[in-house]
């Protein structure tokens, strides 16, 4: 896909896109952890995909200064868009930021920047485990 293709289209779409690209690295680093009962699964995929994780992850990102101008301009595109569902179980600010994080990740994917996705993926699944680690 172009980038003018990804400029052009609005946060949501961006997010609609990236939720099913990170979800997709989750899904196979639960599988290679040997997860494999479908309740499980689902339970510790929440881990890493619910918006309260994804809101830390890029919060985390962010301060961190591991995120570029540009993927910053993505994110808040996705984060300040205009969206017309609610979050079902957090506040609107961090079901905002979870929108914001999926967007860089539908950007990204439309603008075939793969390995930047695999390197960003890489690092969230590391964050949540070590959170995860921390409280065991």
């Amino acid at each position: 896909m172009s980038e003018n293709l990804a400029n052009a289209l609005n946060g949501i779409a961006l997010a609609y896109l990236g939720d099913g690209v990170y979800e997709v690295f989750v899904r196979m680093h639960l599988l290679e952890k040997g997860v494999t009962r479908p309740n499980q699964l689902q339970k510790q995929a929440v881990q890493f995909v619910s918006a309260k994780a994804q809101a830390d992850m890029i919060d985390t990102l962010a301060q961190q200064e591991l995120l570029t101008s540009k993927e910053l301009d993505v994110y808040h595109r996705g984060r300040n868009a205009k969206s017309y569902t609610k979050a079902k179980h957090t506040d609107v600010i961090t079901y905002r930021m979870s929108t914001g994080f999926e967007a860089l990740f539908g950007y990204l994917k439309l603008t075939d920047q793969n390995e930047r996705i695999e390197e960003l993926a890489k690092w969230c699944i590391d964050h949540v485990e070590r959170k995860l680690a921390a409280h065991e």
